[in-house]
């Protein structure tokens, strides 16, 4: 008697090109290392001179970003300009540029903007790859880029990865899903899941936050301008943002946990994969 063949578990050559690519992205996120590549200049340093109270500051803003995008994640307002990629990259310069003119403190002024225009093109890019944007499970899932697009001290310490990030994430994210289930948007004062979900997410992007604060401060950049470092600020999360719900895209189709592990034999550079790269049937 023969045994049947679970086709399901077989990876296509495509799929697999498609994971090693989201692989490479999510497993490098860092906004600081592509800034240091492109302008050739180590942002490190720079960190180093920002005042201790725009740390503040910037966590402050981080916050109150996080809170801007879940309420548009909420009231199902995720796509307000449909411009692909390209056009919201066009969009977050004209307003990078404007801010870049009135020095650095427009740079807090800007960002509650710009992240609008992340939140619409990370939508797009989620609906390009079958989400249901009705769903609160890829509403949250679009709040999640902006934790994913950063990593924190604690992150680094850990030598934690892209599944890692997603299972620190997984509890608030799943906590604030529920009660969004539940209550919709007739949610008023600052419910614990949704306050608890801000902070986890927002601690997270004030990395990013304040590795592009230092990068204004710059000489190199700040000649560029605004334009420049906004193009490179949303290009990273449309990188992250692809990735990653390129990963979800897998998981529905072959199951999270034979995603998660081709995903992680990638890590080993000569591993024994479960991967053929065959056909499915």
């Amino acid at each position: 008697m023969h045994r049947q063949q679970d086709f399901s578990a077989v990876i296509t050559a495509q799929d697999l090109r498609s994971l090693q690519e989201a692989f490479e992205t999510l497993e490098h996120p860092s906004f600081a290392a592509r800034l240091n590549h492109v302008v050739g200049v180590p942002v490190e340093s720079a960190l180093k001179l920002l005042p201790p109270k725009w740390y503040l500051r910037i966590h402050r803003v981080a916050d109150a970003c996080v809170r801007l995008a879940l309420k548009g994640v909420i009231r199902q307002r995720l796509v307000k300009v449909e411009a692909g990629d390209r056009g919201h990259k066009m969009m977050a310069m004209v307003v990078g540029a404007a801010g870049g003119f009135m020095g650095g403190l427009t740079l807090l002024m800007e960002l509650p903007m710009t992240t609008t225009l992340m939140l619409s093109s990370i939508a797009e890019i989620a609906r390009r790859e079958g989400e249901d944007l009705d769903s609160v499970e890829a509403q949250m899932a679009c709040l999640e880029i902006f934790a994913l697009g950063g990593r924190s001290p604690e992150d680094d310490a850990a030598e934690t990865g892209y599944y890692g990030a997603r299972l620190a994430l997984e509890a608030p994210i799943a906590e604030a899903a529920r009660y969004l289930s539940a209550a919709g948007t007739a949610w008023r004062g600052h419910p614990p899941a949704l306050v608890q979900v801000v902070d986890v997410v927002a601690r997270r992007f004030g990395v990013v936050l304040t590795e592009k604060a230092a990068a204004q401060i710059i000489p190199v950049i700040g000649a560029l301008g605004g334009a420049f470092l906004n193009k490179l600020f949303i290009e990273h999360f449309q990188r992250i943002a692809r990735g990653h719900f390129t990963i979800r895209r897998l998981e529905r189709k072959y199951t999270p946990a034979r995603i998660q592990a081709a995903y992680e034999s990638l890590k080993n550079p000569y591993p024994k994969r479960p991967l053929d790269g065959g056909p499915a049937s």
